[in-house]
């Protein structure tokens, strides 16, 4: 049986996300993100078209690394001003019944304790829709806002959230026994004592004593997402991570990869297929092939390529201004996102072609075409490359999500690679069809960490 297509909307809580200067399109509506109507008639929206998730991104920080300042990024609206994106969820949730939401929140800046207790708190109020894109920064501009001088060497970034990691899986699986709540109005129990546990953790990087104060939730563990492509972040990605988002502008590249996380997977004891591989896409659908190459011209005229590269500098952490056109990039060692960096040393890349890159003010992959020419090519990329699904970004806010459900999904449903209605269940569950926990390879599930049932000597206090 042919594999089915996972998909998720890729956004942001802000004006530009991947796809620059769209927002001066006199039909995009971005510049309402800050309204809540905004969002729910998105969530709406792609539920109509059974997206899976609602994939939000987020940073701490700005882009300031091209020209040395924040110029183009102000004015252009390269994700400044952003919002913070926890505060949309529940809205969301209440106008939805399926659609999941995978939320990124960065630990380098957050206590395991005070982040688990958000998640959980949400994924009961989404009644198991919740997932955690987990990311560890590269923004030297970040370090400077809480008080630090520069971003945290890379690696040490991972061993941190390591640690994060296994201390928030002591809270979410460890602290209350599934069957701790009992809500007896009769015997007067709402939790039975006995099945609660004081969380004792005394690390490198945190130390934390005492109980959860969530309940277990519908997931327990909030479906984990992530983003690194480095060795050191593969390494992290294929202990921990459910799904893995992957960039890649060729299938062999991407083949490659999705072949080495696997690997990388069954190494530490994991079904390789166990993981979800996902790439981001941008798309220009239409009725027809010509009416779409139509439809992209017309965006170009609006997308802004110098702010994709005042992106661009901040992700590898060197001011591409100072590059004449048509001058190779040389490779410099930063802690900022290295898996990106690292193609200077793999190709003569200029600023010129990162320009013809970033056509529609974005480096993902570019798709133009009718709904079946574009259905095809998507099937044929994840079949080449043995990737799970697709982060669709956005273009001309709403018209490229109605686009996509209007010309491409009805594609896919006819030649069977798409669901035609939602599974029921948890978000863990609509993915990966196993139930609503984490597997028992994963390491979260490996055994119960420390800790201590609670006697009849603590006292609870609000």
């Amino acid at each position: 049986m042919s594999k089915q297509i996972l998909l998720n909307a890729f956004d942001m809580n802000s004006v530009g996300h991947i796809n620059h200067g769209l927002w001066t399109h006199p039909r995009d509506q971005s510049y309402r993100f800050d309204e809540l109507s905004y969002w729910t008639d998105l969530a709406k929206t792609l539920e109509k078209g059974l997206f899976d998730g609602l994939f939000i991104a987020d940073i701490t920080g700005v882009y300031d690394v091209y020209q040395n300042n924040l110029d183009v990024t102000l004015r252009e609206s390269v994700q400044l001003p952003s919002n913070d994106p926890a505060t949309l969820i529940s809205a969301m949730a209440s106008v939805t019944e399926h659609l999941g939401f995978g939320l990124t929140v960065n630990l380098s800046y957050e206590h395991p304790y005070q982040l688990a207790r958000r998640f959980a708190s949400l994924d009961h109020l989404t009644r198991g829709r919740i997932g955690w894109n987990i990311v560890t920064g590269y923004l030297d501009s970040a370090e400077r806002l809480i008080g630090q001088s520069e971003l945290k060497d890379h690696d040490l970034r991972y061993e941190q959230a390591e640690e994060f990691l296994e201390l928030s899986y002591k809270f979410w699986q460890d602290s209350w026994e599934d069957d701790a709540v009992l809500k007896d109005k009769q015997q007067r129990i709402f939790t039975d004592p006995s099945k609660v546990h004081a969380i004792q953790h005394h690390g490198r990087f945190f130390q934390s004593e005492g109980v959860f104060q969530v309940a277990p939730s519908p997931q327990r563990t909030p479906v984990l997402f992530q983003a690194g492509a480095s060795p050191r972040g593969m390494q992290f990605a294929t202990r921990h991570a459910e799904c893995v988002f992957i960039g890649g502008d060729r299938p062999e590249k991407i083949r490659q990869q999705v072949q080495r996380l696997r690997q990388l997977a069954q190494e530490q004891g994991r079904d390789p297929h166990s993981i979800k591989v996902f790439v981001g896409i941008t798309v220009v659908t239409a009725a027809t092939s010509a009416e779409a190459q139509e439809k992209f011209k017309e965006y170009q005229h609006y997308a802004s390529p110098e702010a994709g590269l005042a992106h661009y500098s901040s992700s590898v952490g060197i001011d591409l201004a100072q590059f004449a056109n048509d001058e190779a990039i040389p490779y410099q060692h930063t802690n900022s996102i290295a898996s990106v960096n690292q193609k200077f040393k793999e190709q003569r890349i200029t600023p010129q072609d990162l320009k013809q890159q970033h056509v529609l003010g974005g480096r993902y992959p570019l798709f133009v075409g009718s709904g079946a020419e574009v259905a095809e090519q998507l099937i044929e990329l994840l079949d080449q490359t043995d990737i799970d699904g697709f982060n669709l970004t956005r273009t001309i806010t709403p018209e490229s999500h109605e686009d996509f459900i209007q010309y491409v999904i009805p594609e896919w449903q006819q030649r069977g690679r798409y669901k035609t209605a939602y599974a029921d269940g948890t978000l863990r569950h609509k993915i990966f069809a196993q139930g609503n926990q984490l597997p028992t390879q994963h390491p979260a599930r490996q055994g119960k960490t420390q800790t201590q049932t609670l006697s009849n000597a603590v006292a609870f206090g609000g």
